[in-house]
């Protein structure tokens, strides 16, 4: 996961809009970089897929019309797409905004990714595609079974990746057998000491109740719009129901119902449920994070200021 070169500059500095899901970062991001004149680059791992629109919350047509986004829609649902060809694309997309004299804000909730743009990433083994089918077949076999295998023979990154972060679990156990050294041993060596520009991190902050209620929303919004056809279209347009990017909250639980395993008036429930679990572990990653501000949802006034004085 070698880290890419970027030949032009980057910016000197990139404002990062960070919090859990359905906190409203999207539209924060937007109001912003249309009084700061920037542009927005995506770090959602789900929302650069292409035609999983519904179940990935996707900023709306009408918000990327007003506000420039970049890394949303770029690849396929099968691509082999990980979080250095991420970070690569992410810095390629901030050498271009400030080429053309643009601000930058990076703007999502996929922790991993926020850290290894503004870190760096340590430089670990390619992918080795065979184990990795091998991993996945025994998960499938037996859910569980990866988190148990990493807790056996690297505990530290086991305690902090959960267990249904089946590409994580696979990522970590993959640099075990292809070094013989573990996950977190690679990343205390790495001390994801790289600096490629100045950060400040606004943390949209919303209490739990009214979050609970903006996901349950969310949820049966995202059912009412067509998350199960949207999966069936994925289908039909030959991508597997193990497609790995499948396994992202909602359409997991879609595909349940499809099965015939979830009723249809209990999928909106099933996603909410899954969603709270994970802004919970966004929540938990976040408060790890020392640099972050905290900004009320809703406080545009204070977002504004704090982003005009970080430019400034």
């Amino acid at each position: 996961m070698e880290s890419a070169v970027v030949v032009e500059p980057l910016p000197a500095r990139v404002l990062v809009v960070a919090g859990p899901t359905a906190a409203g970062k999207s539209e924060l991001a937007a109001l912003i970089a249309e009084a700061v004149d920037a542009e927005i680059v995506g770090a959602d791992s789900r929302q650069l897929y292409r035609y999983m629109d519904v179940g990935t919350a996707k900023p709306r047509a009408a918000l990327r019309a007003r506000v420039r986004h970049h890394l949303i829609d770029v690849v396929d649902p099968d691509a082999d797409y990980d979080v250095a060809a991420w970070r690569r694309d992410a810095l390629s997309a901030l050498a271009d905004i400030n080429r053309r004299g643009r601000r930058a804000i990076v703007c999502g909730g996929t922790g991993l990714y926020l850290r290894s743009l503004a870190r760096g990433l340590f430089a670990g083994p390619p992918a080795n595609a065979e184990l990795r089918a091998r991993l996945q077949q025994r998960e499938a076999a037996s859910p569980g079974t990866l988190h148990a295998m990493l807790a056996r023979v690297d505990p530290a990154s086991a305690s902090r990746i959960h267990v249904n972060d089946q590409v994580r679990l696979v990522r970590a156990l993959e640099v075990f057998e292809s070094t013989g050294r573990q996950l977190s041993a690679w990343l205390a060596e790495h001390g994801l000491s790289e600096r490629p520009f100045v950060t400040l991190t606004l943390e949209v902050e919303v209490s739990r109740e009214e979050l609970r209620e903006l996901i349950e929303a969310r949820s049966r919004a995202m059912v009412e719009a067509g998350l199960v056809e949207e999966l069936q279209s994925l289908y039909a347009r030959g991508y597997a129901p193990a497609t790995r990017a499948f396994d992202a909250i909602g359409y997991r639980e879609a595909a349940l119902c499809l099965a015939g395993r979830l009723p249809r008036q209990h999928l909106a429930e099933a996603v909410g449920r899954a969603t709270t679990q994970y802004a919970k572990r966004q929540r938990t990653w976040l408060r790890g994070q020392a640099d972050t501000v905290k900004v009320a949802r809703g406080d545009a006034e204070t977002a504004l200021r704090l982003a005009r004085e970080f430019f400034s």
